[in-house]
């Protein structure tokens, strides 16, 4: 009988609301895209993030881009709200045929924190 007085107690305590933290776009650039990316000018597997938004898709100086990626640089490919948005969420969609492996980001909280992130980081940038 204690168990279930117990129980019955534990129910009507006040609940506290655990409030969600908001996602970092800072951090969610550290998990899923440093390994490859740099906010810096230096290319590495991918190319350099410096000073990106706002510039033609294939621009990175002394970077190897597939031929896709070349293809839509040609087609007049731009990094701005739009097209950054979409190729995080799926950037084979973007770009079919690219060599970049990431698989997209779908969750929209996420996405909106490291497009955010990246759009104030790479205009800091020279």
């Amino acid at each position: 009988m204690s168990i279930r007085i117990a129980l019955a107690a534990l129910l009507l305590l006040p609940t506290v609301a655990v409030a969600q933290t908001p996602p970092d776009g800072e951090t969610i650039f550290r998990r899923d895209c440093s390994a490859c990316h740099g906010m810096d000018a230096r290319n590495r597997v991918g190319p350099g993030l410096a000073g990106f938004w706002g510039r033609a898709a294939g621009a990175a100086e002394n970077f190897r881009y597939s031929a896709a990626m070349r293809a839509k640089a040609e087609a007049g490919l731009r990094w701005d709200e739009e097209t950054v948005r979409a190729y995080l969420r799926n950037p084979r969609e973007v770009v079919p045929g690219g060599t970049m492996a990431y698989p997209g980001l779908r969750d929209e909280a996420r996405l909106e924190a490291l497009v955010a992130w990246l759009r104030e980081r790479s205009a800091a940038q020279p």
